[in-house]
């Protein structure tokens, strides 16, 4: 038996694109090759990987296959990276997962900082929700995540992200410099029930309220165009500032909670080189354009890292 690199990568993009078509896109090659890269991997292991459907699906064969290949491949780039920081050259694709608000409030300027500080890396965000980020990272899907409150590990704390009221400008509370959440208990209260559902929970505890949403909505720009219709109030992270449209404010919130938003490669096996160096790049942006990151533990920039928004 033997299976190859460019069938693993082939069988991944189809997984990830979720289909033939798309995959090719993304690899730049033809859908034919595509296909035939598939096929052989299949005739090799002697079963089906995929369904052949719209979008595609992985077997059950497939879906074993699946961890081992993405860990093949990544182990793969990783010989590259590192072979490419010998000759002080990095390049290469780093997959970088984080949630909605981060990969729209935070991220671009990350993205605009590293395409001119490291302009031979790419940087492909992939966006999710807090759940769906920790399991991109730890199953091999990215190879670099932005976390929130994660446990102790190496990373670089790019922000402490502070919870503030949006509320419509012309709400009798837009105009105040702090506003208390319990005098927000009257007003119907909008969620987006991500990663940030358990810390608002907390505030209101924190507040001694009890935590009844109106409306539930997924989308963060729904949510936003709800309090600007009138339909009722929220809280958002200060990193959502830049999403916030003229017509709304966003307020100091008591009681005064926050959250670490930390950029960092898997917890068990080594980083991606190229994640290495925009930790150390990243660390460098932040300290000119606001106050400085809390580098975690020492060695965590100082790690290597294997490599799917924002």
């Amino acid at each position: 038996m033997t299976v190859n690199l460019p069938q693993l990568r082939a069988f991944l993009a189809v997984v990830d694109a979720g289909g033939f078509s798309a995959a090719a896109a993304e690899l730049g090659m033809s859908q034919s090759a595509v296909s035939h890269a598939v096929a052989s991997l299949e005739r090799e292991l002697a079963a089906p990987l995929l369904v052949r459907a719209t979008p595609a699906r992985t077997t059950a064969l497939g879906e074993r296959v699946l961890p081992h290949a993405r860990l093949a491949l990544s182990a793969a780039r990783s010989v590259e990276q590192i072979a490419a920081d010998a000759t002080e050259t990095m390049t290469g694709t780093v997959r970088l997962a984080a949630t909605p608000t981060v990969c729209q409030g935070l991220v671009p300027g990350l993205l605009r900082h590293w395409g001119e500080d490291q302009p031979r890396i790419t940087v492909r965000v992939f966006e999710g929700d807090s759940a769906e980020v920790s399991g991109w990272l730890a199953d091999g899907t990215t190879d670099a995540a932005v976390l929130i409150d994660p446990p102790p590990g190496p990373g670089i704390q790019l922000a402490v992200d502070s919870y503030r009221a949006l509320l419509p400008r012309d709400h009798p509370l837009a105009h105040e410099p702090l506003v208390d959440l319990r005098d927000l208990e009257d007003d119907p209260f909008l969620i987006s029930p991500n990663g940030c559902e358990a810390r608002i929970r907390t505030i209101h505890g924190l507040a001694g309220l009890r935590f009844t949403p109106t409306h539930r909505v997924r989308d963060l720009a729904t949510l936003i165009s709800m309090v600007q219709a009138g339909i009722g109030v929220t809280v958002l992270s200060e990193v959502s500032r830049s999403l916030i449209p003229a017509d709304l404010v966003l307020l100091p919130l008591a009681p005064r909670t926050s959250r670490r938003l930390v950029l960092t490669g898997p917890q068990d096996r080594p980083w991606h080189p190229a994640v290495r160096t925009l930790a150390e790049s990243a660390v460098g942006h932040l300290a000119r354009t606001a106050s400085p990151p809390s580098p975690l533990p020492e060695e965590g920039v100082a790690q290597p890292s294997p490599q799917h928004t924002l």
